[in-house]
């Protein structure tokens, strides 16, 4: 277990995790930020579970995020892409749990993850793509150090428009806890 401030992150365990995932991966509220498209299968969410339970697959390390006060599983993140030569990662995060949103849970969890990629995986960037649409987003990021690096224009098509990707990272040496 990683564990921070408000959450703590976990093996994703698929027999246990697959209900809320599938429901939160249905949920177009929960996906509308994400790169993703529903609806999604029980057994293709179930597939997806099992693959991200296996730490450093594919060059991957995905968690749960639970609420230490309560022990609730709220949802998902990890890093993706990590490449060993340049070493870097990209940052995914999913607050599945609606209930647990704008009151810091994300955050916590991203600070966590990032401590996890300098220190564990010695990586020296962490980056994430996020939609200009997204504000509480952003400020989720930028409290916890990452600052924007580029912008993609018009790089999605979202519900009839036509919305900006925002580039940000984080270099180990710009990280405080």
């Amino acid at each position: 277990m990683l564990i921070g401030k408000r959450v703590y992150l976990r093996a994703l365990e698929p027999e246990r995790d697959l209900e809320k995932c599938f429901y939160w991966i249905n949920d177009r509220e929960v996906t509308r930020n994400l790169l993703f498209y529903p609806p999604v299968s029980r057994e293709a969410e179930m597939e997806w579970l099992s693959k991200m339970s296996r730490h450093g697959v594919d060059g991957t390390y995905s968690f749960g995020i639970v609420v230490k006060e309560n022990d609730v599983y709220i949802g998902n993140c990890g890093l993706h892409s990590i490449n060993e030569l340049s070493r870097h990662a990209e940052l995914g995060i999913m607050i599945g749990d609606r209930s647990y949103w704008d009151r810091g849970f994300g955050s916590d969890a991203v600070r966590i993850l990032c401590s996890f990629a300098f220190r564990d995986l010695n990586l020296n960037r962490v980056y994430l793509n996020v939609y200009s649409n997204n504000p509480r987003a952003i400020k989720s990021y930028e409290k916890v150090g990452f600052r924007q690096e580029g912008l993609m224009r018009q790089h999605r098509f979202l519900e009839g428009v036509y919305v900006d990707q925002v580039v940000m990272g984080l270099l180990r040496d710009e990280f405080q806890e």
